[in-house]
C-alpha cells in the first residue's frame, strides 16, 4: 500500500482490538498512552534471518530488564511482512542495564553500531513507523477534543 495514511489506518484497526481488550485505558485527566509500529516488507528470502535477529535482540533485551518486542507476522492481505508494536516511551534503561545488554550482544555476536544498520538493511526491502495515541476510545478523544474546543473558543472559526 503506497498510502501511509491509509496502511497506519490499517495497522491501527488490525492492532487495536487485540491490544485494546488487554490494555487500561487512559484516565482523562492523564495524557493518552503512545506506541511506535515499525513495518517490515522484507527482502526476498530473508524472513527467517530477519526473526531470528529480532529473536536474539529479544534476549538482549530481556537481559536488561526490558520487554520483548511484540511481533505480529503477516498471514494474508496487504504487502507487509512483520509488523512490531511498541509502546511508547520504552522503559528507561539504567547504566547497569545497558553494559548487561552490551555483553549479552557481544555473547551472542551482534552487530553494533553502523554494522547493525548495514545488516538490518541486508534483511529489509522496506520500512515504516509511525507513532500513534493509544488505546484509548473514541468518545475519550472526542472528549478531550471537546474540552479543548470549551478552553478556545474562537479556535475553529475560519479567519
Amino acid at each position: 500500500m503506497k498510502h501511509p495514511i491509509l496502511k497506519s489506518l490499517l495497522l491501527l484497526g488490525v492492532l487495536a482490538p487485540s491490544i485494546a481488550w488487554t490494555t487500561p485505558v487512559a484516565p482523562a485527566d492523564e495524557p493518552f498512552p503512545e506506541a511506535m509500529f515499525e513495518v517490515f516488507r522484507l527482502a526476498p528470502g530473508r524472513q527467517e534471518a530477519f526473526l531470528r535477529k529480532l529473536a536474539a535482540w529479544d534476549v538482549v533485551s530481556q537481559a536488561g530488564g526490558q520487554p520483548a518486542t511484540q511481533l505480529f507476522v503477516h498471514e494474508d492481505g496487504e504487502g507487509w511482512d512483520v509488523l512490531l508494536f511498541k509502546p511508547y516511551p520504552r522503559m528507561p534503561v539504567t547504566p547497569a542495564q545497558q553494559a548487561t545488554m552490551d555483553r549479552k550482544a557481544e555473547e551472542l555476536h551482534l552487530k553494533t553500531g553502523p554494522a547493525f544498520w548495514l545488516e538490518v538493511r541486508q534483511n529489509v526491502a522496506e520500512h515504516s513507523e509511525t507513532r500513534a495515541q493509544g488505546p484509548i476510545t473514541a468518545a475519550q478523544w472526542l472528549a478531550r477534543l471537546d474540552a479543548w474546543r470549551a478552553a478556545h473558543p474562537d479556535a475553529d472559526k475560519a479567519p
